[in-house]
């Protein structure tokens, strides 16, 4: 039931106007992206900004996050506390790019991957959740979380 209302509200979050932004291509090497998406540099600040959006993100919704101002924190998905020592940046940047090229059945989308999902408005389809610059915010902020 949990996954059933999860992929529900990733469907919606999919279909937002914020998800029509333009596909980067990247190298998948072993387990990671090894260079940043279009040669961008991260900003932490942002990166945290976006995961603590309800609007951008929603990452929230299914991973707990050092973000204590922030309720309601998911359980569904591994705590983000402590994920920049036990992943490098080019693991962390798949990860959020296209987690399904490490396991096909994960619930979590691909953030900077063509959306498939079912009701995603056609204007969106085959366009990322976040641009380029948002995944290397997001990786940036990730990788300080030690």
């Amino acid at each position: 039931m949990r996954r059933a209302v999860v992929a529900g509200l990733l469907a919606v979050a999919c279909a937002a106007p914020a998800a029509a932004q333009e596909l980067v291509s990247y190298a998948v090497q072993g387990d990671g992206i090894m260079q940043p998406l279009a040669g961008l540099r991260g900003d932490p600040q942002r990166g945290r900004a976006i995961v603590a959006s309800r609007q951008q993100g929603l990452c929230l919704l299914c991973h707990a996050a050092p973000i204590p101002e922030e309720r309601f924190q998911g359980e569904l998905a591994p705590d983000l506390a402590g994920v920049g020592a036990r992943y490098s940046e080019a693991q962390l940047r798949l990860r959020v790019a296209d987690p399904r090229r490490l396991n096909p059945a994960t619930i979590m989308p691909g953030f900077h991957a063509p959306q498939q999902a079912p009701r995603v408005g056609s204007a969106w389809a085959g366009k990322p959740i976040l641009s380029a610059q948002q995944v290397e915010d997001v990786v940036a902020w990730l990788a300080t979380l030690r």
